[in-house]
């Protein structure tokens, strides 16, 4: 049943990152903040019940930490903008001739203020989206849709980022407990107490995914000749090599005539590598999940996003990138932000996940 209810994971990697990159092309505050609203509707309406998917309150948490620091360099440190709005004027440390064009402390304006706002406020954005594919998409599911050449680095990028969820989990658990014993949770006592429990369930864990691991006889490798091993070597780095000329040529002035064929040309040898390549590791899935007709509407709409984001740059560049100098109110430029919307689409072609079931009163 979950088969033909259920959405590949990996489209929604591809609307998260689709998303993501659409942040990197504005720094409007009024977009960015219609970025966000638009991830936290859709995890809202569609993130399943389980410990991973609580991690997007995480990801926010740290978005708003990125975007403090960020503010706060641009305090302390001062900013290149050059601005005559002097809001405040802190005491300045004096520095020796070799630190040139560093200062610390001095004048705080509006107008550098505001270009770290709109500076940490696109890089927030990328990590809430990226926080939105961690709690929408299982981890384990989107490792069995990986090409056998990535199998192996796939795992370690699965673990890598299934350790943030699970500890977040454990650590909710481990302080639910000691409120209901009456101990406390909170302060530099009840985190060294909270600690040691955590870090030793993540050792059992590690220990249990090693054994599972050993047992499906990961690391095992098939018989290839040393023709078809150069052929996948020479595939891949060539095919490397041609998307990051490509992705150049797409990104500069110069390299628009070039670019695109030889983007294209590097993603056709890299695919073929990595074919040949699963040669060397066969394996077969269990329940795979099938790419249908609501996956293909879930990364197309994030793709649509980000190429009508793109295309509103080269357009009117003024309205997604709004100046600081002089100081000018942004404005919320209406077919982009109409493009944002667009991103709501998974939440209304996707099943809604599985209600929880009600705990029974002890009789």
């Amino acid at each position: 049943m979950r088969d033909r209810t259920s959405v590949h994971p990996g489209a929604w990697w591809l609307w998260s990152l689709s998303l993501g990159t659409a942040a990197t092309r504005t720094t409007n505050p009024l977009l960015l903040t219609l970025l966000v609203a638009v991830s936290a509707y859709v995890v809202a309406a569609r993130r399943p019940h389980t410990p991973w998917a609580r991690s997007y309150g995480a990801f926010v948490k740290l978005a708003l930490a990125v975007l403090l620091i960020r503010l706060m360099f641009a305090v302390v440190l001062g900013s290149p903008i050059p601005g005559t709005h002097v809001l405040v004027t802190l005491p300045e440390v004096p520095l020796p001739d070799w630190a040139q064009g560093i200062r610390l402390g001095g004048r705080v304006t509006a107008e550098g203020v505001l270009f770290a706002l709109y500076d940490g406020l696109s890089l927030a954005t990328l990590l809430i989206c990226v926080g939105a594919a961690n709690a929408l998409a299982s981890p384990t599911r989107l490792l069995k849709s990986l090409p056998g050449a990535l199998y192996e680095t796939g795992v370690a990028v699965v673990v890598a980022l299934t350790f943030a969820p699970n500890l977040i989990a454990d650590v909710q658990r481990l302080r639910a407990a000691r409120r209901l014993r009456g101990r406390p949770d909170r302060g530099v006592r009840g985190l060294l107490q909270v600690g040691l429990p955590v870090l030793e369930g993540a050792l059992e864990r590690s220990v249990a995914l090693a054994a599972a691991m050993d047992a499906r006889g990961y690391g095992r490798t098939a018989a290839v000749p040393d023709a078809v091993r150069r052929t996948t070597a020479a595939l891949t780095l060539t095919g490397l090599l041609g998307v990051c000329a490509g992705l150049y040529g797409v990104l500069t002035a110069a390299g628009g005539g070039y670019g695109l064929p030889v983007l294209l040309a590097g993603v056709a040898a890299a695919l073929a590598g990595l074919w040949l390549g699963g040669r060397r590791t066969p394996r077969t899935r269990y329940r795979p999940d099938p790419w249908g007709a609501r996956a293909w509407l879930v990364a197309g709409s994030g793709a649509a996003v980000a190429a009508l984001l793109a295309l509103a740059v080269s357009r009117d560049p003024a309205a997604l990138r709004p100046g600081v100098v002089p100081l000018v109110t942004p404005e919320l430029p209406l077919w982009p932000a109409a493009a944002v919307l667009l991103g709501l689409l998974p939440a209304f072609v996707t099943p809604a996940p599985d209600a929880v079931p009600a705990s029974k009163e002890p009789s």
